[in-house]
């Protein structure tokens, strides 16, 4: 591979292989959900990359009557708490189209129970977020907090009162993701580009895991490559977990896509906010797509190498080999990078995020090429389920079966392409790098082709 095709390979993310959780019957109907107005009384269906918007016009409105909102996927509904019996907050919600739910908590009281929290629990293996749909704090310990630990961690959920946190276990260990993966290299380590961006002084670089950016300073495309980027900034542990990779070559043109195999992608066409019940699309180079949903945010996750706070946290699965790689919506939302978690694609478990809007924010870049969302390349977007590949032969799916239209490729849905966890990530579990090698005589070809090392995977250690 020349340096001069770098450039055309770096234009989207690749996928290793698709995975699913079986979302083709749930979002192709809702892809072009309406967002009927009605009356002031009837709440409105909300497409997902317009939740946020409409829930920070609310935040703004109500004050501290607000303690937070999520989305009501099954009704495509904007569900909004609102604090105590405030008849004045709950005519605010309505008349801007969501649903008003009636709390306990505030969202002051929740943030100085995780405060709290921070200060008395901060343990390895634990993790907190703000859960809108019970109104309390969700606190997860995983299988190494035992004993002393354990106890210290429930006296203190305890001690915060009734109603304001909940506390369960978690089989797996929290830990970044750190083997497997085949995007981006860098020294001893392999991790995936997450988004392509534009740097603030114009030249293009791309977005991945802070982890990554510290784990080495230059990365290549390929294992003992030339190194075709270098870290321009970065941040883990601490207030996240992203950095910003800027290509060596300032001619590099890249696009805002995320590429799927058979010559489709999906295009990416702004980042957005999370928001909790909304459903989110992983990418990943070692377990491919899979799907699930947004449970928590502002999460604060205390890794063996230190707190990252400010997460986002979901029940979407991840394996090692899907770090630094992206977080989406259907609608082609720019949602987060992946930071780590607990369990795999078998058993499931959680999974964090760094939010992609506070990550453009801290190192001053834009998402795409300094028009983000223009173009996602020769083939356009498409349906991720034409070029699904299924991990148990290794071929390629039949690019019109289920494509929104063979002849046009048009708008993705993600959901078609999330096939049947069953098959596919069923047996990825401990046996990742022999699945790897079988998908890159397959699908992963594709991905050679068009985007090799694009994806998602979180960083290893070869």
């Amino acid at each position: 591979m020349s340096h001069k095709r770098i450039p055309k390979r770096k234009a989207a993310i690749a996928v290793g292989g698709v995975a699913a959780l079986g979302a083709a019957a749930l979002l192709l109907p809702n892809a072009n959900a309406s967002q009927s107005n009605g009356d002031a009384a009837t709440p409105r269906t909300f497409k997902t990359n317009d939740i946020s918007n409409v829930a920070s016009m609310l935040a703004t409105q109500l004050g501290d009557a607000y303690a937070g909102s999520y989305y009501d996927a099954q009704q495509k509904q904007l569900v909004v708490n609102v604090v105590g019996n405030n008849s004045n907050a709950v005519d605010q919600v309505e008349k801007a189209g969501a649903v008003a739910h009636q709390v306990q908590n505030s969202t002051a009281a929740l943030q100085t129970a995780a405060k709290t929290l921070k200060t008395d629990a901060s343990i390895p293996g634990t993790a907190w977020s703000v859960d809108p749909k019970t109104n309390e704090i969700r606190v997860t310990a995983d299988s190494t907090v035992t004993g002393d630990k354990w106890n210290t961690v429930e006296s203190t959920v305890k001690g915060l009162g009734s109603g304001v946190a909940t506390l369960s276990k978690s089989a797996g260990t929290l830990k970044t993701f750190v083997d497997g993966g085949d995007a981006i290299f860098g020294g001893n380590a392999r991790c995936s580009l997450g988004f392509n961006v534009t740097a603030g002084d114009g030249t293009p670089a791309f977005l991945t895991a802070g982890h990554c950016g510290v784990a080495a300073a230059n990365w290549s495309d390929s294992q003992n490559g030339a190194p075709i980027a270098t870290v321009d900034q970065a941040t883990f542990p601490g207030n996240g977990d992203f950095s910003l990779v800027k290509y060596d070559d300032p001619a590099t043109q890249t696009n805002s896509a995320v590429n799927v195999g058979n010559g489709q992608s999906v295009q990416i066409n702004a980042a957005v906010d999370a928001a909790v019940g909304q459903q989110v699309f992983r990418m990943g180079s070692t377990t491919g797509l899979h799907d699930g949903n947004v449970t928590g945010l502002n999460a604060t996750v205390n890794y063996p190498e230190g707190t990252v706070t400010g997460l986002i946290q979901t029940d979407v699965c991840a394996e090692p080999g899907d770090s630094g790689g992206s977080l989406f919506t259907q609608d082609g939302g720019a949602v987060g990078l992946t930071s780590g978690g607990s369990g795999d694609c078998t058993a499931g478990g959680e999974t964090f995020f760094q939010p992609v809007t506070t990550a453009l924010a801290a190192v001053g870049a834009t998402l795409g090429a300094g028009d983000a969302g223009a173009g996602a390349g020769a083939g356009g977007a498409a349906d991720p389920s034409a070029s699904a590949a299924d991990p148990g032969t290794g071929e390629t799916a039949d690019p019109s079966a289920g494509a929104t239209g063979a002849a046009d490729p048009g708008a993705a849905d993600p959901s078609a392409a999330a096939s049947d966890a069953a098959g596919a990530g069923a047996g990825q579990n401990g046996t990742h790098h022999r699945h790897r090698k079988h998908h890159n005589s397959g699908a992963a070809a594709q991905q050679s082709a068009a985007a090799s090392g694009d994806g998602s995977g979180l960083v290893s250690t070869p």
